[in-house]
């Protein structure tokens, strides 16, 4: 099956039975971290050669509608003091919202195709939003440096892969981004929900971890050693990685400038954690540590679920990507159409 690209943009909700009502009722009134931090830790099977079994097929589709960072309604909350009831009441109007901006996307008669692509409605939120680290669940803020260095430029926020946003300039293919281009999402972009694509497969060998992604079709090879690096820039960077108990740790460096994540600096380090909380659960973090362009490291984090049904789609973004001639072509009769002239 043939999917054309969309030019667009843990906390475990489990209800442990007591063996009378009043335990019951004390259990549940415990958020869900709470509870999590007095489960027994979770033993996931091993490789042939030792290392935690990872491998499979693996999405954050139930992720998506989750704020990146802590909305202002829930200001002067703490992340583990959300419990199950609030937590399900904002899934709820984020699902409700998605249903009211379906229109937003168009279907067919924008060539956003047909709406059994989206993966998006009915989300099971693993939490209120994404942010663990600073508390207060905001990015801190950028140094003095780093707004000198974007100034301007778009992009600075929102982290789409190449800066440029959707709805900026189009008199060239060079002023949209790397993703609309359909050449990278970038990291951590590969990493984050979207409306459809959010299959991943990690692979595992003596030394050696590979994430392919589906949306861009992208696949990161992850060395487990402490070799030199290349110096080497690229728009996913350069990764090494270990195990730490069950925890794979990532640490990637060397980023391509027009990739770089939210316009960060040469300096940046993305450290990735992957930790097996379940059978078909693993929580996944990202700590971004640049001095260049934040006042200091942050932290955000979600939930990947199992799900070894769910094949790679073919991403023939390249071979069908209309959204780039259409972006430019419309910008062009835009033009015609306010001098008073005619599209050539």
């Amino acid at each position: 099956m043939t999917r054309l690209r969309i030019a667009v943009g843990v906390v475990v909700a489990a209800v442990v039975a007591g063996t009378t009502a009043g335990v019951g009722s004390q259990e549940a009134s415990r958020t869900p971290s709470a509870r999590a931090a007095t489960a027994k830790p979770f033993s996931p099977p091993k490789t042939p050669w030792g290392d935690p079994d990872l491998q499979g097929g693996w999405t954050n589709v139930n992720e998506n509608g989750i704020p990146f960072e802590r909305p202002d309604a829930l200001a002067g909350k703490q992340l583990e003091a959300v419990d199950d009831s609030e937590l399900a009441e904002l899934v709820r109007e984020r699902d409700e919202a998605r249903v009211r901006g379906a229109a937003a996307i168009g279907g067919r008669d924008t060539g956003a195709g047909p709406v059994h692509w989206y993966e998006h409605y009915g989300a099971k939120n693993s939490r209120a939003w994404m942010v663990i680290d600073p508390a207060d669940g905001r990015i801190p803020p950028q140094t003095p440096a780093a707004l000198a260095r974007i100034g301007g430029r778009a992009g600075g926020r929102g982290g789409r892969a190449g800066g440029a946003p959707e709805g900026g300039r189009a008199d060239s293919w060079l002023d949209r981004s790397l993703y609309d281009r359909c050449i990278t999402r970038g990291l951590p972009g590969s990493m984050m929900p979207a409306i459809y694509g959010n299959a991943y497969d990690i692979t595992q060998a003596p030394g050696l971890v590979a994430i392919r992604y589906e949306m861009i079709h992208e696949t990161r090879i992850i060395r487990l050693d402490s070799s030199p690096r290349s110096g080497q820039r690229s728009h996913m960077g350069e990764a090494r990685g270990h195990f730490e108990g069950n925890t794979l740790i990532v640490e990637t460096t060397g980023f391509e400038p027009r990739s770089a994540y939210r316009n960060g600096s040469p300096q940046m380090k993305l450290t990735e954690r992957f930790t097996p909380v379940a059978a078909d659960k693993i929580d996944w973090s990202m700590t971004v540590d640049d001095p260049d362009t934040w006042t200091r490291p942050w932290t955000f984090a979600m939930t990947l679920t199992a799900d070894p049904n769910q094949p790679l789609f073919e991403y023939a973004c390249h071979e069908g990507n209309y959204a780039m001639r259409n972006i430019l072509s419309a910008a062009r009769a835009e033009e015609a159409a306010s001098s008073g002239g005619s599209q050539k």
